[in-house]
């Protein structure tokens, strides 16, 4: 197989990896779409993606639209095939049936569990024991496509949303460039979705990240690995907001929910009690749990409220 000629469509860290393989593979990368730059921080100054970033170090043109239109989406390029991993903007259908080969996606689930916008969360939370990625043939549904190939990995005790991310990242950008190859030698045929098992992985609320110590360890325990290293769950303490970034759970009896057990620090839940490990104040940064406490006391017998002040 020659290289294929590629119109590349991502937008965070997770699908820098996949253009680095596609470019490595010897492909022609046509042109890169991503998310437009975004003001952010106290002067408002725009920043770009990941993908956009990694795109201007290697000389590739980069368009990002704020919506794609049907009529021009694909002016001037004549791809083999699109290539999507978490752009974040909806293909149009004359799109996906523009490309000979279609347009791929590279989805951090085995679909069709975990459909929608947080899968790696959502496997986190919901205790599951694997997930993987999945390279599927698009069509105008979310995430319903025909899966190509698939590539499964066990959620271990010690991951986190991040070294997850991290891991799925690496495999997908594997995948893809294998998928590809494949199905251009006209040797990979995609296979429906089922019905049976579709979940939907929907995008994280705020909310969703404050610890409420009334929940058993076990839950609170999936609640930080699905939320570290980013947003964070998070509690109060004298009016304080405490990010967690990694915690042990501890069997046993315990005290009312919210109380510090103590010194570790350890807290009391609705069942068994959390061994706090790394932890963020707001505007510093994260320090394993003996230096957060050596300038933020949380001396046993505090009770933590359970809800948001």
């Amino acid at each position: 197989m020659g290289p294929l000629r590629i119109v590349f469509m991502g937008t965070p860290d997770f699908a820098v990896p996949a253009l680095d393989a596609l470019i490595a593979a010897g492909h022609e990368i046509l042109c890169v779409y991503t998310q437009a730059p975004r003001p952010v921080g106290r002067g408002q100054r725009e920043r770009r993606s990941p993908v956009h970033e990694y795109a201007g170090r290697r000389d590739l043109p980069v368009r990002h639209p704020k919506r794609l239109a049907d009529a021009d989406a694909l002016t001037g390029l004549s791809p083999d095939v699109v290539v999507v991993a978490a752009y974040g903007l909806i293909l149009p259908a004359a799109m996906l049936q523009e490309p000979r080969l279609g347009c791929v996606n590279i989805h951090a689930s085995l679909l069709p569990r975990w459909r929608g916008a947080a899968p790696i969360q959502r496997a986190i939370m919901a205790g599951d024991d694997e997930t993987g990625v999945t390279v599927m043939q698009m069509d105008e549904g979310l995430d319903t496509g025909a899966i190509l190939s698939q590539r499964r990995r066990p959620i271990r005790p010690e991951d986190d949303a991040g070294t997850l991310h991290d891991a799925l990242a690496g495999m997908g950008a594997r995948l893809v460039v294998e998928t590809l190859a494949e199905t251009a030698a006209g040797g990979l045929r995609a296979r429906p979705q089922p019905d049976d098992g579709a979940t939907y992985a929907a995008k994280i609320d705020r909310a969703e990240t404050r610890i409420d110590w009334r929940r058993p360890a076990s839950e609170i325990h999936r609640q930080v690995r699905a939320f570290s290293p980013h947003p964070g769950a998070w509690f109060e303490a004298g009016g304080t907001r405490i990010r967690v970034l990694a915690a042990r759970p501890m069997t046993g009896t315990a005290p009312p929910p919210g109380t510090v057990i103590d010194d570790g620090p350890t807290i009391a839940c609705g069942s068994g009690a959390l061994r706090l490990e790394r932890l963020q104040r707001e505007g510093r940064k994260a320090v394993d749990a003996g230096a957060f406490l050596r300038g933020f006391p949380l001396t046993a017998g505090t009770v933590l409220p359970v809800e948001a002040t």
